[in-house]
């Protein structure tokens, strides 16, 4: 049985069976895409497609060089994503932004720490694991622009 822990981007479970129907096709067995979602969703370990699908959710599918938006340190950005790298068993994501504009990284009113580059860890959902002390992730994307 295969982890459905992290499954792919939904899109990318579609084409997985598209190709497996075409192949099947290729033998001699026809099976309409409705069948070989089912298929493909029992090779990834789960009851049925609806199943994968939800355990796939919308992720959020970053390119480098993407324009994305989201917050930082709870401070609101648009950036370009410069570097990505995959980490570990494909979970969570490591994550190079250059912002349009500097963020304020201090939450006090006499001091300012301004980053325009940084990096950080984020989930399929475009969240860091890690937290600030009030419990907002340290680093959300929201979306690709």
């Amino acid at each position: 049985m295969t982890n459905t822990k992290d499954p792919a981007p939904v899109a990318d479970l579609k084409e997985q069976a598209r190709r497996l129907r075409d192949g099947l096709r290729a033998a001699g067995q026809t099976v309409t895409q409705s069948q070989a979602l089912e298929l493909l969703a029992r090779q990834h370990g789960a009851r049925d497609w609806n199943t994968l699908r939800a355990l796939a959710g919308n992720r959020l599918v970053l390119r480098v060089g993407d324009r994305v938006s989201g917050r930082y340190l709870g401070q609101p950005f648009t950036a370009e994503l410069r570097g990505l790298t995959t980490l570990g068993d494909g979970g969570q994501r490591r994550v190079t932004l250059h912002f349009d504009e500097p963020v304020d990284v201090v939450r006090f009113d006499s001091f300012s720490s301004f980053r325009q580059r940084v990096s950080g860890v984020v989930g399929w959902d475009g969240r860091s694991p890690r937290t600030t002390s009030d419990g907002q992730p340290q680093l959300l994307i929201h979306s690709v622009i």
